[in-house]
């Protein structure tokens, strides 16, 4: 009997792919390979609010009556939720980290 292998999950439409890029290992300190971890924050927050935006934008139409089809709000919504509870998680994860450095460091 052969069991076949579980077929890989497509890509969520809206994100793009973060890669690494293969730095020399020495570098101590700003960008590896031309990414800044700042403007990458920026840029997943500047994606968050349009997210936010486009989701209470179909809410709007909803409780109007403009909506034609309620289950692109359904998705808007559940895609709001979804971000905005990983940018609380990576949060969470950023200042546990920071505070576990500053115990060690003390």
């Amino acid at each position: 009997m052969s069991i076949d292998a579980i077929a890989p999950i497509g890509a969520v439409s809206g994100l793009s792919p973060v890669t690494a890029s293969s730095g020399s290992g020495g570098e101590t300190g700003g960008t590896a390979g031309g990414v800044d971890f700042g403007a990458m924050v920026a840029q997943g927050l500047q994606r968050l609010q349009q997210v936010q935006d486009t989701a209470d934008g179909l809410a709007v139409q909803a409780a109007t009556g403009r909506l034609t089809d309620v289950h692109d709000y359904m998705i808007a919504a559940t895609q709001a939720s979804l971000a905005t509870s990983l940018a609380a998680a990576v949060r969470n994860r950023a200042l546990e980290s920071f505070n576990e450095i500053m115990r060690m460091q003390a």
